[in-house]
């Protein structure tokens, strides 16, 4: 049944061109991995064992997190860090946090204390630079919080500097055209958890279907469904590589699950490889 829910671990292979890109960084090699939803239902030992040893694999330069490492109750998250401490990477690992791992008061504080015990650098509009100066690494308040604020963050870099952003709501990045962002690296879709081969997310049509389907069952398609139309508002991004006028976007389809499960829809281990443009 977990793998009727889920799919097969894939890793997706994406190289980025970003503009001014220092010769030094040439060939830098990320690993994206997001969404884990680790609460003992959503992600299974077995797939998260297999993205490590996957990541590790890679040989990254830098492994970037970009949220959902719970679900709603964050005690698991020092079960989580247990098995993220094996992962390597040569700069580090930075992260920011979802939605999810704010959903109780004191499940920010958790969840930072958990991943920092292990050296996981979480951001929360704050830059670094673990690549050196001269490609940042921003990292933001969630989407749903309050204290998402990223002008303060953001006028901080000069505009002639490329960065990197990891924003967990690939939402964020209409708001985020007002600034260079060569690349942003999101989750928080599940890649739309339904797919259709050759179309997209199922999700993308889902208004669209609901005034197809008679008064009397559209309630009980919600229920069985969720509310989609609140996750996110432009489902287009749902999943991989997009130009947002100027800049670019990734959005990693996460490891773990969530109602209504998956369907051609596999977890994700990304690796992206940076070259100059």
């Amino acid at each position: 049944m977990h793998w009727l829910f889920t799919g097969h671990l894939r890793v997706d292979k994406v190289t980025v061109k970003i503009a001014e890109l220092p010769r030094s960084l040439e060939g830098t090699k990320l690993v994206q991995l997001s969404d884990f939803h680790y609460d003992g239902l959503r992600l299974s030992e077995d797939m998260l064992a297999k993205a490590i040893a996957l990541t590790n694999e890679a040989e990254p330069d830098l492994i970037l997190l970009t949220g959902d490492y719970v679900t709603d109750d964050p005690t698991p998250i020092n079960q989580l860090v247990l098995r993220l401490k094996h992962l390597q990477s040569r700069c580090g690992i930075y992260a920011v946090l979802g939605n999810h791992d704010i959903y109780y008061s004191h499940s920010q504080a958790e969840v930072t204390k958990a991943l920092t015990s292990i050296g996981v650098h979480v951001l929360w509009n704050e830059i670094a630079y673990p690549l050196g100066k001269e490609l940042p690494l921003v990292g933001l308040a969630d989407y749903w919080s309050r204290e998402f604020h990223p002008a303060p963050v953001m006028n901080q870099l000069d505009s002639v500097t490329p960065r990197i952003v990891l924003s967990h709501n690939p939402d964020t990045a209409k708001i985020l055209q007002q600034w260079r962002v060569d690349l942003q690296l999101s989750g928080h879709t599940h890649g739309g958890h339904i797919v259709i081969p050759g179309i997209g997310p199922l999700v993308f049509y889902y208004k669209k279907l609901l005034k197809k389907i008679p008064k009397k069952l559209r309630r009980w398609v919600t229920l069985l469904l969720g509310d989609c139309s609140k996750v996110v508002r432009y489902w287009e991004w749902a999943q991989g590589f997009h130009n947002v006028e100027e800049n670019q976007l990734y959005v990693n389809r996460g490891l773990g699950t969530y109602k209504p499960g998956r369907l051609f829809c596999p977890p994700e281990v990304t690796v992206i490889t940076l070259i100059g443009d």
